[in-house]
């Protein structure tokens, strides 16, 4: 069975619209198990809960950001081994210098296409 028949992916971000982007990506790519949350404490919250393999996070949300998620799960036992991939339109490179102390495992520059969304989740996973 594929990796792609089996990973779950959460996306994090906080506009419906950039969601429904990533969430129609994923699917063209045949990733199928993908749940969302608008921010980042309610994708804590649901990661504890429902453990999930990568996290496909926005950078630039309301409360918790992208990158005080990714803190967050890596100081927690049970998330601290998950992928995350941070989406972002920044061209702020300390931004992704931040995101990668912190443990990023890779980023995803906004706007993107299904085949480079595809690439970089493969350069985290192996091929899909």
């Amino acid at each position: 069975m594929a990796l792609r028949e089996t990973i779950r992916i959460m996306i994090v971000d906080d506009m419906s619209t950039s969601r429904g982007i990533l969430m129609n990506s994923l699917y063209e790519i045949g990733i199928k198990q993908v749940s969302y949350a608008t921010d980042g404490k309610e994708a804590l919250d649901k990661i504890m809960g429902n453990p999930v393999h990568m996290i496909l996070c926005d950078y630039e949300m309301p409360g918790m950001d992208g990158l005080g998620l990714l803190k967050a799960i890596r100081e927690h036992k049970q998330t601290k081994k998950l992928g995350f991939i941070l989406v972002t339109g920044t061209e702020n490179p300390d931004v992704i210098k931040k995101g990668m102390e912190l443990g990023l495992n890779n980023y995803l520059k906004k706007p993107f296409t299904p085949a480079s969304l595809e690439q970089c989740i493969s350069r985290v996973t192996g091929p899909l």
